[in-house]
């Protein structure tokens, strides 16, 4: 039941979470597994509403240290529907 479960997360999410996400490959991998030579961390599997408080963050510049200010641009592009839904994306990833 549990992979029932998440192939059904998976494919209940619309096509552009997958788009927005493309622009996240190169730092984070393809599957979101996150990469040491950027220094990104894996986000697949990681709770969507802490996705979503982060990248609200990264969008007010209230979210300092690391990289923040290379994810201020990235989610200054993102509405607050891009975000909830790019969330539950990576969530179901895992």
């Amino acid at each position: 039941m549990k992979y029932f479960l998440i192939g059904f997360l998976m494919a209940a999410q619309p096509a552009f979470a997958t788009k927005l996400y493309n622009k996240c490959m190169s730092c984070h991998g393809p599957k979101a597994m996150g990469k040491k030579a950027t220094k990104a961390p894996r986000l697949a599997g990681q709770r969507a509403w802490y996705i979503e408080e982060q990248l609200k963050l990264y969008k007010s510049k209230k979210r300092k240290g690391g990289r923040s200010a290379m994810m201020y641009g990235q989610a200054a592009r993102l509405s607050e529907k891009d975000m909830k839904e790019l969330a539950k994306y990576l969530e179901a990833l895992k």
